[in-house]
């Protein structure tokens, strides 16, 4: 094996695709057909693997219907989901059922006609005109620590404020620079699939992107309209990042975890005195 043959790597590496939708609220059948003619042209443009948006076959401002469109892993909607990916690999945004009747903002990938992974959203927020917690659980893992190569962000990004037309509002400007800087920053490729359409109300602004390692825009989907994006990821790109700026390499999580249960372990500051050093306890 001589030098060359060494150092180069495959140009060409798999070609990914988000599918940037306008779902119906609560209507699982007529979303699922959405998901259908979606994966009809990833397959006709070579996707590899198509990403759907934050509860793209429910919708998202579901409230007191959740275990309406809820569904368990066996139903009819996880199979017919799997039976969709038999060629090519599919994320997507969904209500999961736990066997102790939980439910879960859940992003599921299928691969090879089979379920392979469910993600339940972890952190599910409580303000402006999030009520997430009241209808879902929380998730319990963090998927993104164990060294991956691109991260995967289904979101239903909604509007705030007045946009002129065919601008972003600041919401969308801030999923915008915080999707290169987590790009740029981790050394990896970031898909971002947003929502669009209108529910209650709220407006969803789209948007969705492909970033790379440098935080360069791969593919960028329009604002507020349904659209269909891709671009062709290379590992490439993601060692010459991780050269340039090994962040992750000198990553020691033995410190983080330790600060962290520092952190927990401290007394919660309260009202009193301290006398001699330490806390006066009542």
């Amino acid at each position: 094996m001589n030098d060359d043959q060494i150092i180069r790597r495959p140009a060409r590496g798999p070609r990914v695709g988000v599918a940037q939708l306008a779902p119906v609220l609560g209507d699982v059948r007529a979303n699922l057909e959405l998901h259908r003619k979606a994966v009809a042209r990833a397959r006709e443009e070579g996707v590899d693997l198509l990403v759907f948006p934050e509860l793209g076959l429910t919708g998202y401002r579901l409230k007191d219907s959740v275990p309406d469109v809820a569904a368990a892993r066996g139903d009819e909607v996880f199979t017919e989901l799997a039976s969709l990916s038999a060629d090519l690999s599919l994320v997507v945004g969904l209500v999961e059922e736990s066997a102790e009747h939980s439910f879960f903002n859940a992003a599921a990938l299928f691969e090879e006609g089979r379920l392979v992974a469910v993600h339940h959203k972890v952190y599910l927020p409580t303000y402006g005109m999030f009520d997430e917690q009241r209808y879902f659980a929380r998730g319990r893992r963090i998927a993104a620590v164990g060294g991956p190569t691109l991260i995967v962000v289904p979101s239903s990004s909604p509007c705030r404020g007045i946009t002129g037309e065919g601008e972003v509002d600041a919401n969308g400007r801030h999923w915008e620079a915080y999707n290169r800087v987590m790009a740029r920053n981790t050394g990896v490729y970031v898909v971002y699939a947003n929502r669009v359409g209108v529910e209650d109300g709220q407006t969803f602004w789209g948007g969705s992107e492909i970033i790379s390692p440098q935080g360069e825009t791969l593919a960028k989907a329009a604002y507020y309209d349904e659209d269909f994006v891709s671009a062709v990821i290379t590992e490439d790109a993601v060692r010459r990042r991780r050269i340039q700026y090994p962040v992750l390499r000198d990553e020691d999580l033995d410190l983080t975890i330790n600060e962290l249960m520092r952190i927990r372990q401290r007394p919660r500051e309260r009202g009193g005195e301290h006398r001699g050093g330490s806390r006066e306890r009542r």
